[in-house]
């Protein structure tokens, strides 16, 4: 026999023991072809590669440093990892639905690389800690991915704001106008919001970053193994403490999709004004060709697609959270097979928040404010009122419910007369309230109103400034120590 033969029917050798299967001698049937397709995981699972092979090396390095395996068992075992993980990356990998998942596809391929040494690579471990890990690794390294994407979403909100400080725009309550505010501090707002996502995230982390890797099946195991080596070797800050709970745990996902949904929601929530703010019935912003679409019949159409895709994509965020929740709810320990659907919403969920993330991030840039009609739009619906009783209740010592009153006589006047309220005519003011004086009429424009709202956190300009300068420092320094 040729070594070209030798070498076949070994691999299909490997290819029949590993389909019948890792489950080892207690079954003599084939499974039915219908649960095969409900019990493979390959399709999703193969996402999983690069973590499944980092924590497998890491594994069969502890494993010689403790004497279970021999260290050419493992030199051998590592360079098998490298090349299917760089087979994997040129796209040559066969991928066999045949051994359902990452974990058997990548031994499968180790055996046929290196023979019967693969086979010790699964020593003191099982799938049920394995996968848990692959994917706390995977989950992780999403974190790290969507963090630095929304601080580069902050930083595009911070550069935006600081051309626009002094741009003034209404302010809305019930998306009625309110009182005027300027875009810049309006931008800024997403900026907190970001921060508070962000922080989520990393607390999410924080949580995440114990090892499960050794845990086994649900017990441990009877092998000296050093899991404080593997959990320091995968950048875990220590070992799960229960290997119930290490096998069975999906917390980490949970509370990861739980970030993400509240992250959508505030994408969504910009992306929804942007869809109102470049309606040609508000027309306070525009969009370019880069982030528009047009219509199939109608030619004069530009539809700002982008920010209403990022509000759909919210529903896939928060449904997946939802799904995870549901298939949770009802689990006794350990491990159990339910947890196989733990993976495709989610990594669907992180995979849309990302995109929304960056067309997001795209939008602020391209946004192109119409600053004159902005202004009039601040204006409109007596948006000053409030300025003309604060001076009433700060110069004529007036209680404010008494000046709320007052001004609301003054401007049921204006409504009557079709003008606006700085345009109302002194002596009009004065027969509500005779001590009102010429000095009343010079916080009544837009620009006044929102300088004088220099409180903290409030709108005036070089608040506006001074805080987005604040957050440029932070997001240099951020950057700088990555």
């Amino acid at each position: 026999m040729g070594h070209g033969q030798v070498r076949r029917q070994r691999q299909t050798q490997v290819r029949q023991s590993m389909s019948n299967k890792m489950w080892g001698g207690r079954f003599s049937e084939r499974p039915d072809a219908i649960m095969e397709e409900i019990n493979v995981s390959i399709d999703v699972d193969r996402h999983l590669y690069a973590q499944d092979i980092t924590a497998s090396k890491a594994h069969a390095a502890m494993l010689a440093a403790q004497g279970i395996i021999t260290a050419n068992d493992a030199k051998n075992i590592g360079k098998g990892l490298d090349t299917i993980l760089s087979e994997i990356r040129k796209g040559s990998f066969d991928f066999k639905r045949a051994l359902e998942d990452i974990h058997m596809n990548v031994e499968g391929r180790l055996s046929e690389l290196i023979g019967p040494a693969a086979g010790r690579l699964h020593t003191a471990r099982s799938r049920n800690d394995q996968v848990a890990t692959d994917f706390r690794l995977f989950v992780r390294d999403t974190i790290d991915d969507i963090d630095a994407a929304l601080a580069r979403y902050q930083a595009a909100l911070v550069r935006r704001a600081l051309e626009h400080a002094d741009t003034v725009m209404p302010g809305f309550t019930h998306l009625q106008t309110a009182q005027p505010v300027t875009l810049g501090h309006h931008l800024m707002a997403y900026v907190e919001m970001a921060a508070r996502d962000r922080g989520r995230f990393r607390d999410a982390r924080k949580r995440l970053n114990e090892s499960p890797l050794g845990a086994a099946a649900l017990a441990g195991t009877s092998f000296p193994i050093d899991r404080e080596l593997t959990a320091r070797t995968l950048g875990f800050d220590r070992p799960m403490a229960n290997s119930l709970d290490a096998v069975s745990d999906r917390d980490f996902v949970l509370e990861t999709l739980s970030a993400a949904s509240i992250t959508a929601v505030h994408l969504s929530r910009f992306a929804e004004e942007i869809v109102l703010w470049t309606s040609p019935l508000v027309g306070l912003v525009r969009l370019s060709d880069k982030f528009t679409t047009g219509s199939s019949i109608m030619p004069q159409k530009r539809n700002p697609d982008a920010a209403e895709l990022v509000r759909a994509k919210t529903g896939r965020v928060i449904g997946a959270l939802n799904g995870l929740l549901i298939v949770m709810k009802g689990l006794p320990l350990a491990y159990q097979k339910d947890m196989q659907e733990d993976k495709q919403g989610a990594m669907e969920a992180f995979a849309a928040l990302s995109l929304a993330v960056r067309a997001m991030t795209g939008m602020v840039d391209d946004l192109m404010p119409e600053a004159e009609r902005m202004k009039q739009a601040a204006g409109d619906g007596y948006a000053t009122a409030t300025d003309l009783a604060d001076w009433l209740v700060r110069t004529l010592k007036m209680p404010f419910r008494d000046a709320h009153h007052v001004t609301g006589r003054i401007v049921g006047l204006a409504a009557k007369q079709g003008v606006a309220l700085h345009e109302l005519p002194l002596s009009e003011m004065q027969s509500v309230e005779p001590r009102i004086t010429a000095q009343a009429l010079a916080v009544l424009s837009v620009e006044s109103s929102v300088k004088s709202r220099t409180s903290y956190g409030g709108t005036a300009p070089k608040n506006v400034r001074a805080q987005a300068k604040a957050w440029q420092k932070r997001l240099e320094k951020e950057q700088n120590s990555r």
